[in-house]
């Protein structure tokens, strides 16, 4: 498959690749940022050295800018090179009066802008209501919080194994995505 073929994976950074918390867990922290402690997701690194060999990877986070460099810059194996990576300043914040905040939302008209076709881009995130406008695009995975016995990656590296071919992400169903393999 060539480079640009490729579909864009966008994941999210907090409860998606890792899990960061002020107060410690029974289980030993990969790594500290000022106040946190921060936990990977079991097979992460695995999970993004095999997703770049068929998809481009990218980041996007609703934190904090600095926060985010820094830590994709502690988890990103060295021969991963992001096609970018975003922090909040590249949300659009909006009001949700149905969970009555304001949600920091991540629209793919900005990554449009940058000259991928919405028809390639996934977006991995768990929280649907930062991209509950291109649910399209969206694949929700469960919260990481630290469980070591997670295998939320591996389940979600067969199943973009098995859509990584597809020219149109939009036109199937990914809500209940670990029950279906696309074909």
């Amino acid at each position: 498959m060539e480079i640009e073929n490729k579909i864009l994976l966008i994941l999210d950074l907090d409860e998606t690749l890792i899990h960061a918390t002020q107060r410690k867990l029974d289980i030993d922290f990969d790594f500290q940022y000022a106040d946190y402690f921060i936990y990977r997701r079991p097979n992460l690194e695995w999970f993004l050295k095999s997703m770049s060999v068929d998809f481009k990877l990218a980041v996007w986070s609703s934190a904090d800018d600095k926060y985010v460099e820094e830590i994709v810059e502690r988890i990103k194996p060295s021969s991963i090179d992001f096609e970018f990576v975003w922090g909040r300043t590249r949300c659009t914040t909006k009001r949700d009066y149905e969970l009555d905040e304001y949600v920091h939302e991540k629209r793919l008209k900005k990554v449009k802008k940058q000259g991928f076709s919405i028809e390639r881009i996934l977006m991995v995130d768990d929280s649907p209501e930062k991209t509950k406008d291109n649910y399209g695009n969206a694949i929700y995975v469960t919260a990481f919080e630290g469980k070591q016995n997670d295998t939320e990656l591996k389940n979600l590296a067969e199943y973009l194994n098995s859509i990584k071919s597809s020219s149109n992400v939009r036109s199937f169903e990914k809500r209940k995505w670990r029950n279906n393999k696309k074909v």
